[in-house]
């Protein structure tokens, strides 16, 4: 997948919104599926910056 069918690195501001949108452009099946990856990469960057935070 790549950033045009609404996939790519830890989204964040604008490029979130634009990503969703083009997740909600897909079919079902594979909207769910996208949203999965947006709800791994989302849960990853929280978790780095809570153990980010724990070092300090």
């Amino acid at each position: 997948m790549n950033e045009e069918d609404g996939a790519s690195a830890a989204p964040t501001g604008d490029g979130l919104l634009s990503r969703l949108e083009l997740i909600e452009q897909r079919p079902l099946a594979e909207r769910a599926d996208a949203y999965v990856q947006v709800h791994d990469e989302l849960s990853a960057v929280l978790d780095a910056s809570e153990r980010e935070r724990a070092s300090r």
